[in-house]
């Protein structure tokens, strides 16, 4: 597989990851390092790139929301939002959650520059993490 090709899955793989859309893109990073397929560096940089215009996608959609009805994760996403304001978006990356914090700051109309750079933030250390193990997992077995 070509590094364009690879790079190019990777970010679909990492935006529909970051949307409300089922993806796997941790799956395809490991694959893609694994195969040596393109730089670490290059790869980590799609993934999040990829992965932080899908958060914003989950962003821009919140801000189309009506008034929304007390419910259990909703009113802790909420909570943390309230708490931490858009420093909450550190934790976009978790599953679930975090599509949810990410609506609900668009909901909220935090302010753009704080949620993006919050957002790229907490998702690239996530990608930078599973990048780092699996590259010493990787020379323990090769």
């Amino acid at each position: 597989m070509s590094s364009v090709v690879a790079l190019a899955s990777l970010f679909g793989s990492s935006f529909l990851s970051a949307t409300l859309l089922p993806g796997n893109s941790e799956v395809v990073l490991v694959a893609l390092l694994s195969a040596g397929s393109a730089t670490p560096a290059a790869l980590v940089i799609t993934a999040a790139l990829g992965n932080t215009l899908g958060g914003m996608t989950n962003v821009i959609l919140g801000r189309f929301l009506p008034e929304l009805k007390p419910q259990r994760g909703l009113n802790m996403a909420l909570g943390w939002l309230k708490r931490f304001g858009p420093a909450a978006l550190l934790l976009s990356w978790l599953p679930v959650v975090g599509d949810l914090l990410c609506v609900l700051a668009g909901w909220l109309r935090m302010p753009w520059t704080l949620v993006v750079l919050f957002l790229c933030v907490g998702k690239t250390l996530r990608y930078i993490a599973l990048a780092i193990i699996t590259v010493k997992v990787g020379s323990w077995w090769g």
